[in-house]
């Protein structure tokens, strides 16, 4: 007779064997329509389980987060049903839930089309409307191996007899559909509902490897209800409207080649845009106390292996061998270099915290199906600041850090920030006691600040436990940018130390900082943010003069030369157009303000301004204008 004890510590006793479908059940009808999983002693399980000790159990509902996952889990198995339905010589591979959706990779010879899309999607409702029971079977492994071998499935196979032979082996039926899958899914496919979309095709390589074949991955979106869909397709509509990489071809910002994958070809209104964010940090950090270095991009290897990259990172760093022999490797990240500044002479105590920043530019290897315009990129400039310091001043030195990247967040126009707390990684440097005192520390300084913040388990750096800022954007989006790390690994192992108090070497604390994270993805998330609209201060070209008649021309270049002594970037567009036409074409191009101006402005010294988005135009004199828009430019506002 299995007792159960549910969260809020309530008690519940069954006659014999139970389910997480019953216990939902007891405890209301409700409850038993949203449920869709259940999580036995910490661990989540099929609902129709059966439950035949004493445990723990919690009800998982379609709403929740694992609730969702689970719903987006086992669209990608509907998905891979009506492909074999449909195609019976595709091969399936693997089909994960991944973030706002899922998707599936197969082997077919053909490739799939957006008509293909539509065709499948309507036979992922039929399956739906089946309502087709999903039952768990334990197999063993050599026989399923030789099963999905006999029906073709080859990749399924193979995946098999990789698994450890000590490991239980799940297969999941669905009707004449029968996948391989630790699990858990839904009791039926009707229970997935109808909140589905797939959204589009992109190829992958086998295992994630460029050496093994190319296969076709099919993306969808899953929801728990019609609602949430409507508006992920909404936001993914905004999306492409605001997209970087087509804005920034408008604006005649950046391009891309295949000659240079992931590296950003800047032109120069990007520079002057790259420039400016480069400026407003320089000015935050010198107020901060930072002091700006830049240290090499090629150093050798023996650093790399001394710091914990080169074994730990070493895939995804670009490396070298000169003539003489010697190992170099291109840095993918300013850390160790910023060590060996900081080694450099005598440290007292009395001299920390010691904050060191740089724009350094970084390179690391990322596969080709990752790279996304300036989103994913192999070539960076990251700014990057290490602060040294000794362990009873870490606490006022995270909180100082928090402060600062909350307020230029601020000003960048984003105010909804979530911070996750990632502790230690599988795979790290450093003890365990180290570990606890760094991932203590942080959670003092969260503690101190005041700041709410979520736990994002396992995804700390691998020399030490990291704050995430995460920036939600216009359009519902998050995106991780911020970081700060504690770090007592990395001074000791490059054998960084300061005179303390009592007269002996001691080991610093080194605190990581980022707060744009990588200059050219914030610049992605900005443009997007702002749907290219960006604020005045920012903007590559602030003012465009635009003029009516020809007669206009002298006064529109002393008009740009007034705005130029202010510090203003503008020009003007002379060209024999209509003012109609060029307003329309400096308009699409995203300048915040077109100055209009003809014989009647010529003669009062006054200029006809429009805002970016705006019908509507006011008439104000020269030196009004520029006033205006300085402090405007000045205030950041």
């Amino acid at each position: 007779m299995p007792t159960i004890t549910l969260p809020d510590g309530s008690v519940r006793e069954f006659d014999g064997a139970t389910s997480g479908a019953q216990i939902a059940k007891s405890i209301g009808s409700a409850l038993a329509k949203a449920a869709v999983a259940v999580r036995v002693d910490g661990v989540l399980w099929d609902l129709n389980r059966g439950l035949e000790s004493d445990v723990t159990v919690e009800i998982i509902t379609r709403d929740s987060d694992d609730g969702l996952e689970l719903l987006r889990h086992d669209a990608a198995h509907i998905l891979a049903e009506a492909v074999k339905e449909l195609w019976p010589e595709t091969q399936v591979t693997i089909g994960p839930a991944i973030d706002n959706g899922f998707y599936y990779d197969f082997a077919r010879k053909e490739p799939f089309t957006e008509e293909d899309l539509a065709v499948i999607e309507k036979r992922m409702h039929e399956i739906v409307n089946r309502n087709e029971k999903i039952e768990r079977e334990v197999w063993d492994r050599d026989e399923a191996a030789e099963f999905f071998h006999s029906i073709g499935e080859h990749y399924k196979a193979e995946i098999i007899e990789a698994i450890p032979a000590n490991e239980t082996l799940t297969l999941y039926r669905q009707g004449d559909f029968i996948d391989l899958c630790r699990g858990p899914h839904l009791p039926s496919t009707g229970k997935l509902g109808k909140a589905f979309k797939l959204t589009h095709v992109s190829g992958a390589y086998w295992r994630g490897d460029s050496n093994n074949e190319m296969l076709q991955r099919v993306y969808g979106t899953a929801w728990s209800n019609d609602k949430q869909l409507k508006k992920y397709l909404h936001m993914l509509e905004e999306a492409d409207k605001r997209d970087h990489r087509r804005l920034g071809k408008v604006m005649d910002l950046f391009h891309f080649q295949e000659e240079a994958p992931g590296a950003v070809f800047w032109h120069p209104k990007g520079w002057n845009l790259f420039q400016s964010l480069i400026g407003f940090m320089r000015q935050q950090q010198n107020a901060a106390g930072y002091d700006e270095i830049n240290t090499p991009e090629l150093m050798h290897r023996s650093l790399w292996e001394a710091s914990g990259h080169w074994e730990t990172f070493g895939d995804s760093m670009y490396t070298t061998e000169t003539v003489d022999g010697r190992h170099y490797a291109i840095k993918p990240m300013n850390c160790p270099g910023h060590v060996q500044v900081f080694k450099q002479g005598i440290t007292s105590y009395r001299d920390l915290p010691c904050r060191l920043a740089e724009f350094g530019k970084c390179h690391r290897h990322e596969p080709s199906g990752a790279l996304h315009g300036m989103m994913r990129v192999r070539a960076f400039t990251q700014d990057d600041a290490h602060i040294f310091c000794t362990p009873e001043q870490i606490t006022d030195e995270s909180i100082a850090v928090c402060d600062l990247i909350l307020g230029i967040y601020r000003v960048f126009g984003f105010d909804d920030i979530r911070i996750k707390f990632a502790d230690r990684p599988e795979v790290r440097v450093g003890a365990d006691d180290v570990w606890d005192q760094a991932e203590a520390a942080l959670l003092k300084a969260l503690e101190v600040a005041g700041l709410d913040f979520t736990h994002n388990p396992g995804e700390g750096a691998f020399y030490g436990p990291k704050l995430e800022f995460v920036l939600r954007d216009a359009i519902g989006r998050d995106w991780q940018c911020g970081t700060l790390q504690v770090d007592l690994n990395m001074p000791g192992r490059l054998g960084a130390t300061y005179i303390g108090e009592d007269g002996e070497k001691h080991l610093p604390v080194m605190l990581h900082r980022a707060i744009f994270g990588s200059l050219e993805r914030f610049i992605g998330i900005l443009i997007e943010h702002h749907a290219g609209n960006l604020p005045l201060w920012l903007a590559p070209t602030q003012i465009k003069v635009l003029t009516i008649t020809s007669e206009a021309d002298d006064f529109a270049e002393e008009v740009v030369a007034r705005f130029g002594a202010a510090g203003l970037r503008a020009d003007a567009d002379l060209r024999n157009e209509k003012i109609s036409y060029k307003v329309r074409e400096h308009s699409v191009a995203k300048v915040p303000v077109l100055l209009a101006v003809g014989q009647r402005e010529v003669e009062t010294r006054s200029v006809a301004l429009r805002r970016l988005g705006s019908k509507q135009q006011r008439v104000i004199s020269l030196d009004e204008a520029v006033h205006e828009l300085s402090e405007e430019v000045e205030t950041r506002s």
